[in-house]
């Protein structure tokens, strides 16, 4: 995905990064009170993830999810990385 497009789609969703690696991906970390709540958000991520067929990576830290996302099949960034980023947030707001 262009550098001009990918800027633009972070636009819609603030907090998000695109971290800069050998293959192109997009991240966030949300907080949490503790780590129950922190299960719960995680769970209905799982949901949006099934839903969409489009699995993100989730690293749980006690109260902190961080979740990146990225298309394997290209090995890079395509519009559902940002479609399933936006649906996070939704479920964080």
């Amino acid at each position: 995905m262009e550098a001009q497009k990918v800027k633009l789609m972070l636009d819609v969703i603030p907090g998000w990064k695109k971290v800069e690696n050998s293959v192109d991906k997009i991240t966030k970390t949300y907080k949490f009170k503790d780590f129950s709540k922190s299960m719960e958000f995680v769970n209905k991520v799982a949901e949006i993830a099934e839903q969409e067929n489009h699995h993100p990576d989730i690293f749980i830290h006690w109260n902190e999810v961080t979740i990146t996302a990225w298309t394997h099949a290209i090995n890079g960034l395509f519009d559902n990385d940002f479609i399933v980023a936006a649906k996070i947030d939704e479920l964080h707001s």
